[in-house]
């Protein structure tokens, strides 16, 4: 019901993945990232605990994959679940049970990696990590690509109707929070249109919640 990536920036040590799903609210449920630690997705039959949990695992220390073999280690029905990690390092790892739905499939690329149930093809993580590789720029843009390159791919068996794309960067609160909770259109185009609205903003409203004395104006009426 789910394709999914999760990257991080090489050049600035940011962390953020999007996704999107058949299902409603999917990235309120399976997005999680986390400021030099890194970002995970949590998907197919959903189980929240398991994003947190390997963010907690790889704060503590340990690689990407080490949290993966701890989850496998000591989180139950894994045999349903999907996760996708990458940690400080770019270091990746899935972890696809067996009961995954449909097709399901995964890829690793340099700073990437993606994974999906349900899907139209067994191509849909590639296209995904290809499309992020071939991008250059900000994060966000470039998970947007990878997104589009997904969907253009063959996406899920059926239409997508939720989309998310969280990005985490030096400070303890994702930085971009983007979501479409349910349209009958594209929710991935909904959030590459929030993110043409957001990215232009994102460093002031981090500079509003640090230090408001020295932030712009907030842009609304009234303000002047």
């Amino acid at each position: 019901m789910t394709f999914s990536v999760v990257a991080r920036c090489a050049e600035t040590g940011m962390f953020g993945l999007a996704i999107s799903s058949s299902s409603p609210a999917v990235a309120a449920r399976c997005a999680y990232t986390r400021a030099g630690v890194g970002a995970v997705a949590s998907q197919n039959i959903t189980d929240p605990r398991l994003g947190p949990f390997a963010l907690d695992l790889m704060q503590g220390g340990m690689s990407a994959p080490e949290a993966i073999a701890g989850i496998r280690d000591q989180a139950q029905f894994l045999e349903y679940r999907q996760v996708l990690a990458i940690d400080k390092n770019g270091r990746t790892a899935i972890h696809s049970g067996p009961n995954s739905l449909g097709i399901w499939t995964e890829a690793h690329g340099t700073d990437v990696v993606a994974a999906g149930n349900l899907l139209a093809n067994e191509d849909i993580p590639q296209a995904l990590v290809d499309g992020f590789m071939s991008t250059t720029g900000h994060l966000g843009d470039r998970l947007i690509a990878a997104m589009r390159a997904g969907l253009a791919a063959g996406g899920e068996a059926g239409p997508v109707h939720s989309a998310g794309m969280q990005m985490c960067d030096a400070v303890p609160w994702p930085v971009a929070d983007l979501r479409c909770d349910w349209t009958e259109d594209c929710p991935i185009e909904a959030i590459a249109t929030a993110w043409d609205v957001y990215k232009p903003q994102l460093a002031d409203y981090v500079q509003r919640a640090l230090d408001p004395r020295a932030a712009p104006s907030y842009g609304v009426p009234g303000d002047e």
